[in-house]
Order: C-alpha cells, then sequence, then structure tokens
C-alpha cells in the first residue's frame, strides 16, 4: 500500500513542482506516511517477538537446516563410491563468479532430486586454476572420481551410473524440481516457518558448498579485523560495469542510499545512538569515494581494491576471486541489504543471509529485479481478490486466477501475465498471493538419525 501511495505522491509532486506550498506540503504527507510505516513496522516487529513463537522459530531452523545438512552429507558420501550413481558438473561455466556459483547450485540439485552424487570438475577453474578445493573445502570426503561402469549424457537412464549435466540454459528434459521447487517432504514445515521458501532452499546448497578452507577462513578473518566489520550494519552492493545498459539499469548511489537512511530511521526508534554503518561493495572503486563524499554522516566499511580487481579486465585474478569471495561473505553478514536483483552476486548474499536467521526473507531492498534464480521454473502467484482495470495496461483478475510474475515494480503494481487469459499486464501487487512450488524429490529417510558434516 505505502509503495503506490508513494509513487502516486511523488508524481503528483513533480507535477506541481513549480508552486511552492503543494510541494512542501507534499513532502510532509510523504514525510508523515513513511514515519506511520515505520511505527508500524516496529509494532509488527514487538508483536512477533511478543507472539511466544521466537523460541520455536530458532528452534525449527536449526532442525531443518541440520536435517537438510545431513542428508547432503549422506548424498556425497555414499557407503561405496565405485558403485555409486553420480553426476559430473563442469565448473567452467563461461560466466562471472556468481553466475558460476549458481550453476554449482544447480548441479547439487539436481543431483539431490537423482539422488547422485555429485562430482565437480574444477581443474583449470578460470577463477583459480587449482580448482574448487584450493579455495573451499571438497564436496565430498570420500567420493570425487566421475568414473563408473557406464557413462552418458543427460538425461540418460536410471541405470546410467554416470550422468554429465548440461548447463542449466540448455537444459532439455527439465525435471519439476528445478528453482524456485522445494522438496514436499519438507515444505509444511518450510513454509510455515519462512517466507520464502526458495531462496532458504538454495541457501541450504550453498551453506554446505562455501565451507572454506583454511587459508580462506584467515583471509576473510584478517580482513574483518582491518575493516572494523561490526554491527549493526547495512550491505550496499552496487553493480556497474558490465551489467549497466545491459542486464541492469544505472541507480546513483543515492537511490541506495535513501533504502539506508529508511532503515536507519526505523532502527533509531530503539538504538537512538546507533552508528550508521555500511558495508559497500562495488565493481566501481569510484563508488566508495562519492558515497563517503555525500553521505559523511555515514561510516562506509569496504576495500576499494576489491572493486578494482572486480573490474571486468582483472576480474578473473586470484586477487579478484578473494575480492568477491569477501564482499559476498560480508554481504550476507549484514543486517539488511540493498542491491539489486539483478546481480547474481547480491542474490548469493541473499540466499546465504538465510541460513544465519530463522527467516531473514524482509531483510532487502532490491532496486530492480524480484527474486529469482537463473532458469527457474515459472515463478507464479495467486489472486486473492479481484481487480477490475482501471487502465488500459492492467489486468482482469478474478479469485484463483494465476499470474506468472515478470516483476515487482515497487510502486504498487506488478507486471505479469494472467494464465488463464493469456493477458499480459499490470497488476496491484497486494492482491496476489505467492504460489510456492512444491516438488516430489527423493525421500533421504537415513539421514533422520545420522550426525554429518552439517550437523
Amino acid at each position: 500500500m505505502w509503495w503506490y501511495t508513494c509513487d502516486q505522491l511523488h508524481q503528483l509532486r513533480k507535477q506541481v513542482e513549480m508552486y511552492t506550498e503543494a510541494k512542501d506540503h507534499i513532502d510532509q504527507i510523504l514525510e508523515e506516511g513513511l514515519d506511520h510505516t515505520r511505527v508500524i513496522q516496529y509494532d509488527m516487529n514487538k508483536l512477533s517477538k511478543l507472539d511466544g513463537l521466537g523460541t520455536w522459530r530458532e528452534q525449527e531452523a536449526a532442525d531443518l537446516s541440520n536435517l537438510v545438512q545431513r542428508r547432503l552429507h549422506d548424498l556425497q558420501n555414499p557407503p561405496d563410491c565405485s558403485r555409486a550413481k553420480k553426476l559430473v558438473c563442469n565448473l567452467n561455466k563461461g560466466c562471472g563468479y556468481g553466475c558460476q556459483i549458481h550453476h554449482v547450485v544447480y548441479c547439487f540439485i539436481v543431483a539431490y532430486g537423482t539422488k547422485r552424487t555429485l562430482i565437480l570438475k574444477s581443474r583449470g577453474w578460470r577463477y583459480n586454476k587449482n580448482g574448487w578445493e584450493d579455495v573451499f573445502q571438497p564436496l565430498s570426503d570420500s567420493c570425487t572420481s566421475p568414473t563408473g561402469n557406464t557413462h552418458s549424457h543427460w538425461p540418460g537412464t536410471n541405470d546410467t551410473q554416470v550422468l554429465d549435466l548440461p548447463i542449466i540454459d540448455t537444459l532439455s528434459q527439465r525435471p519439476p524440481f528445478l528453482p524456485l521447487a522445494i522438496p514436499k517432504d519438507l515444505s509444511e514445515r518450510l513454509t510455515r516457518l519462512h517466507g520464502d521458501p526458495a531462496a532458504w532452499w538454495v541457501g541450504q546448497f550453498l551453506k554446505y558448498m562455501l565451507k572454506p578452507q583454511p587459508k580462506t577462513q584467515e583471509m576473510l578473518d584478517n580482513l574483518s579485523d582491518t575493516l572494523g566489520f561490526q554491527k549493526p550494519i547495512v550491505g550496499v552492493h552496487v553493480r556497474r560495469t558490465d551489467k549497466v545498459g545491459t542486464e541492469a539499469a544505472f541507480h546513483s548511489i543515492d537511490e541506495y542510499m535513501s533504502h539506508v537512511e529508511s532503515y536507519y530511521t526505523t532502527l533509531k526508534m530503539t538504538q537512538p545512538d546507533v552508528v550508521k554503518r555500511v558495508y559497500l561493495a562495488s565493481d566501481d572503486p569510484t563508488v566508495i569515494t562519492e558515497a563517503q563524499k555525500k553521505f559523511p554522516d555515514y561510516s562506509f566499511i569496504g576495500d576499494s581494491n576489491i572493486a578494482r580487481t572486480a573490474a571486468v579486465a582483472t576480474r578473473y585474478t586470484d586477487a579478484s576471486l578473494k575480492g568477491i569471495i569477501a564482499d559476498v561473505h560480508f554481504l550476507s553478514l549484514t543486517d539488511h541489504l540493498v542491491c539489486t536483483f539483478s546481480s547474481q552476486v547480491c542474490r548469493i548474499a541473499y540466499e546465504i543471509m538465510q541460513t544465519f536467521h530463522p527467516d531473514a526473507s524482509s531483510y532487502f531492498r532490491s532496486l530492480d529485479d524480484v527474486y529469482y534464480y537463473g532458469g527457474q521454473n515459472a515463478h507464479n502467484q495467486r489472486v486473492r481478490f479481484p481487480h477490475t482495470p482501471r487502465r488500459s495496461d492492467e489486468l482482469s483478475l478474478v479469485p484463483g486466477d494465476i499470474v506468472g510474475i515478470a516483476g515487482n515494480h515497487w510502486d504498487g503494481y506488478s507486471k505479469g501475465m494472467n494464465r488463464r487469459t493469456r493477458q499480459n499486464g499490470l497488476y496491484p501487487s497486494y492482491k496476489v498471493e505467492e504460489v510456492v512450488d512444491v516438488a516430489d524429490f527423493p525421500i533421504y529417510p537415513d539421514s533422520q538419525s545420522q550426525k554429518g558434516r552439517g550437523a
């Protein structure tokens, strides 16, 4: 509701720019409305802590995560590697770090969905020629060989011992358990606990995958001490260089910081003397300097050297790899993210963030896309209330309609397609609810009581 009101008032303000009194009055309405919204958010947060379910949420989140981590450990460490069914994944997809990490997650989800041990081929990785295990712990303690009696490309047959998996972009015979699907056997518990079950599910694979080697952990610890990383802190990721003008629009630092300011204004209701810290990550080293000049009342934490190595010309170097690992790590540890979900780095940080809280699904503000997973199956929403179009570009909706969402305009409206009428257009975001995609994954009953790597 506030997104719509705010957007309409801003449009009205532009129309009356020359009329000082009217403009000032609109500014006052916007400020008062925002203040009302903050008080409501404060009360809602207070109520959530008084419902007596806080302890349950913490325990349920831990139990679900431990269960999934044990399942992944068991899958990756079969009793007899020579006889185990395997899925082979090549790390070197032709894209950047965030995209490659999401590629491995996709491979891992398919491995889980087919009950196959994931074998990751990473020698000659464009970010580190020594491979994955030089930076992160191996995905298996006991089974890393891609050999087997029978070998085939996807999809093969159930009897094929070793399958090679292509990238998600060219996958034929797409299985139903691709993102944004979650397992049926966990769905009831997960939807009760979390506001974005698909992001939580992806986060669990990242939690298992991205366990750092000792030297990587030492690098992160040293950098944390050097930067003085401490909470509370907001994470801001500004993607420029190769994405702007192609996959993403340009967003000024002022636009990011307006949402940071809103977060801290709300926080000051309970912590009036809070230090306004921002972890600022970017592939443009000038962003940090610009932010420090424009917003001197903020404490910006970041490393301009990381930004320099993230530039396209130096992206595939050891220094760049350490930098992007650090940025993702610290962004995921912040209390709130402001970024663009068109960026894979931003989405990875959001996904990992879910592993640190019972439900961090609202701890973000994206300046462009809604959360999505590249190559995902359809993202649908269900209509709760009818809608009669007021403009020619709006959808007609009746309760029960399924809408395939293309994007949220963050002005009270989203864009999508009514799957019943096949019509494309805008619709009020508040009149729909998310459809959680639940798929039949294999059951892993043996993991219920076993302790493993993730426990």
